[in-house]
């Protein structure tokens, strides 16, 4: 990954611009001597004369075809032409800068590197997720003795078939795995060193409907608590018409199971949940939310949403808004409709909402999804959880809370697999930065990175 700089004005702004460079080489960045080659660039502007004022409107006006070649450069504007109460005109007259930095302060920049790592490592594990369940995979040889976390699948196949699913055709009906099985599975695991398993199914719920003489999922759980060196259990995709009671009391009961539940809604209204044969209403949604968070206290909750399902209108789009805006989940996992060859929706219902609606409907959701996750998250700030660290990630110590929210901590020490406390600095919708309290370590987050070289 690499930078770039451009610097106009005193020695004041050679002076932010070399604090900027010292922060984004600590985050792993390195610097290249043209805009073309960047993957960041920064410009950091002045505007005591005309003539400098100008220079920065013509660097930006320069940089539209860099973005527009390539979306993913980040583009930082820094410095007096931002001012230290922001310049709204300069950005909507320029709207593919990413980040507005006021005079010597990169911490802007810095929390939005922070966001969209975080982005890229949650859309990374969900794809992973996706790619475990329902599959027989063991541990790589490589990976053995370095994974603090892994995926376990307990249910294969589905026997529910939305219409837009296509599990039921490729994978079969649903079967549970032997709990023996499945419980030495875990102990092979922890073996190895992994300290946290993440139980999967596509109703992971149904687990032992299919085998009499198996356990309930929650009786599963109570044995898999019992595993000496199993830190954690996660579980998940459940279905709303499949959360029973006694799973939610079992993971408020168990230590060891998080906080976490994982439910999609699909769709806020009820005639597209009717065509997607979900079997509930948004009102009974509502309710089995009520019920999660009077069950399980502090629970974090996430969700998967499709917008432009086949004959989604706009007043039905603005439901499923009002429910995510409603109900204010930690995640919502956002998709847009696309038609899987097989499925019943791809068979008899028109693709009938265009590809510019879905993607406006998707944006809308995610912009109101990042303020929820934001405000919630903001919460953490000052607090002190639990994180279970799994791995570096560019210099930064990468864990988890207990309700699944993503941490990054700076440490010269090795915190694989450890739970420590750590308290929160900073947080925003996709992850949160900390601190391990009385650490002598060099743990500083990047919204306090020094301001010097």
């Amino acid at each position: 990954m690499k930078y770039y700089i451009w610097t106009e004005g005193c020695q004041m702004n050679v002076a932010d611009s070399q604090r900027v460079a010292a922060a984004l080489e600590h985050l792993g960045y390195e610097p290249t001597t043209t805009a073309e080659e960047a993957d960041v660039i920064v410009l950091n502007t002045c505007v005591v004369r005309q003539s400098a004022e100008d220079k920065a409107y013509g660097r930006l006006n320069a940089l539209r075809p860099i973005k527009k070649q390539r979306p993913e450069v980040i583009i930082n504007l820094m410095g007096c032409l931002v001012g230290v109460k922001g310049n709204p005109k300069v950005a909507e007259r320029f709207p593919f800068v990413d980040v507005f930095s006021p005079p010597s302060d990169p911490r802007p920049l810095l929390a939005f590197l922070s966001q969209r790592l975080g982005r890229e490592i949650e859309l990374e594990e969900t794809e992973q997720r996706f790619a475990w369940m329902d599959e027989e995979v063991p541990l790589p040889q490589e990976e053995r003795g370095k994974a603090v976390s892994a995926f376990i699948p307990v249910v294969y196949g589905c026997s529910h078939a939305c219409t837009f699913c296509i599990i039921p055709y490729r994978r079969g009906p649903e079967r549970s795995r032997p709990p023996e099985v499945i419980l030495a599975e875990a102990r092979a695991l922890v073996a190895q060193g992994v300290k946290e398993i993440t139980l999967l199914g596509q109703i992971v719920d149904r687990y032992g409907k299919d085998e009499p003489e198996f356990p309930t999922l929650s009786g599963l759980l109570r044995r898999l608590h019992q595993i000496e060196g199993l830190e954690r259990i996660r579980f998940l995709t459940s279905h709303p018409n499949w959360m029973t009671d006694e799973l939610l009391d079992t993971v408020a009961e168990l230590p060891k199971v998080m906080p976490h539940i994982e439910v999609p809604v699909q769709a806020g209204d009820d005639e597209v949940l009717a065509r997607m044969r979900r079997g509930y209403t948004a009102e009974q949604y509502r309710r089995l939310i009520e019920r999660i968070r009077a069950r399980i206290p502090g629970v974090a909750i996430a969700t998967d949403i499709i917008v432009g399902f086949p004959g989604e209108t706009e007043t039905q789009f603005q439901h499923t808004y009002d429910l995510l805006a409603e109900l204010r989940l930690d995640v919502a996992h956002l998709a847009r409709y696309s038609p899987r060859e097989g499925t019943v929706a791809a068979r008899k219902m028109p693709d009938d909402v265009p590809e510019e609606e879905k993607w406006r409907r998707f944006r809308l959701l995610e912009e109101l999804q990042e303020r929820i996750a934001g405000e919630i998250n903001q919460q953490y700030v000052g607090k002190e959880v639990l994180v279970l660290f799994e791995e570096k990630v560019r210099r930064r110590w990468k864990g988890r809370t207990e309700t699944n929210k993503l941490v990054f901590v700076e440490s010269e020490a090795d915190l694989r697999g450890q739970i420590i406390p750590v308290r929160i600095t900073w947080a925003g919708p996709w992850s949160m930065l900390g601190e391990i309290p009385g650490s002598t370590d060099s743990q500083r987050v990047l919204a306090e990175t020094p301001l010097h070289v």
